[in-house]
């Protein structure tokens, strides 16, 4: 993102540079625009998830439901990971855009943390960190593969977790 020229955004938007303009005061701006728009796309799945979730055990794999959504919902393009961390990866420290991105993961945590206290875990905070890794880790290696089988196995993993309690 970063890296990538306005010529090669209005490009590949099949817009002039002054329609881009006209919506987006600068790059930042997009780009934040962008963000925003990815948070609540996976925020949108995983309300709906969570929405018909019957149990607090499957409340918490909503996460994990819903990381599973946005990945398919963009392997026709060429999923290549968390469109939010490939964005972060791209920007300088200290940019508007990074701290965004930092707090959907927090919030993404702490919706973890929430379930997990619901469902009984003896360690939400804990519990909801470890889950974060597993679907950083699986969101990358999914990324990279093209296919959602990580997060499936991630998933499987959590269901196993929460099940030994």
């Amino acid at each position: 993102m970063a890296a990538t020229g306005i010529d090669a955004v209005t490009a590949e938007a099949g817009v002039a540079k002054m329609s881009l303009y006209n919506n987006f005061a600068s790059k930042d701006e997009l780009i934040s625009a962008y963000i925003e728009a990815r948070h609540e796309e996976w925020l949108a799945l995983h309300r709906g998830r969570a929405e018909a979730a019957r149990t607090p055990s499957e409340r918490v794999l909503a996460v994990f439901d819903a990381y599973v959504d946005h990945a398919s919902q963009a392997y026709e393009h060429g999923f290549r990971g968390c469109g939010l961390l490939n964005a972060a990866a791209e920007l300088p420290v200290g940019a508007a855009g990074r701290d965004a991105v930092r707090r959907h993961k927090e919030q993404v945590e702490q919706i973890l943390i929430d379930g997990l206290a619901e469902a009984g875990a003896t360690d939400p905070a804990g519990t909801a960190e470890h889950f974060s890794f597993l679907l950083e880790g699986a969101m990358s290696r999914a990324g990279l593969e093209g296919r959602p089988d990580r997060l499936l196995a991630a998933r499987r993993l959590a269901a196993s977790i929460l099940e030994r309690g």
